[in-house]
């Protein structure tokens, strides 16, 4: 890829919901990079909750909410660094939010080095106090009838509410 005027770079994952930490994340790139692509998964080894397209939706919706300009949400499948390498981006961001995650993170990381080694990966951590957040434990905090309120964007709760409604039978 050759080195261009345009910083583009790519933000992977299931984001399945997308929370307030991964929202943090996202806006501390759009202000270092000239565009951010949201990569959504498309066929993760996760058990999604929310369908690729839901996901897609709502992360759109708190991009405009958030008035990122340069930041778009897309579904991928395949190799990252082949949409990387598709997206003409120069980065992969991954999000850390404890040295719990760097292990998994440092060999994915080596490993899409030797994939493509003209794509960086780097790091940025959430704000301290979203260090505890994971798209696992807010959905599991919503299914046990708990708030979720304090860890993912109003639109989104009430988009895991509905869902967790209809799952459970109690949708209106």
């Amino acid at each position: 890829m050759p080195r261009s005027a345009n910083r583009k770079a790519i933000y992977p994952g299931s984001f399945d919901p997308i929370t307030n930490g991964h929202l943090d994340v996202l806006e501390r790139a759009s202000r270092l990079f000239d565009e951010v692509v949201i990569a959504v998964a498309r066929d993760n080894q996760k058990s999604s909750l929310f369908t690729v397209d839901e996901r897609v939706a709502l992360i759109g919706d708190e991009i405009k909410r958030m008035r990122l300009k340069n930041v778009r949400a897309v579904p991928f499948k395949g190799l990252l660094v082949n949409f990387a390498r598709k997206e003409h981006a120069s980065a992969i961001l991954r999000g850390l939010r404890a040295v719990s995650d760097f292990e998994f993170e440092f060999q994915m990381a080596l490993m899409n080095r030797k994939l493509d080694p003209r794509v960086e990966t780097l790091y940025l951590m959430p704000r301290e106090e979203l260090t505890y957040i994971s798209s696992r434990i807010v959905k599991e905090i919503g299914r046990l009838g708990g708030d979720v309120g304090l860890f993912v964007p109003a639109a989104v709760a009430a988009a895991l509410r509905a869902k967790l409604d209809l799952l459970r039978g109690d949708a209106p």
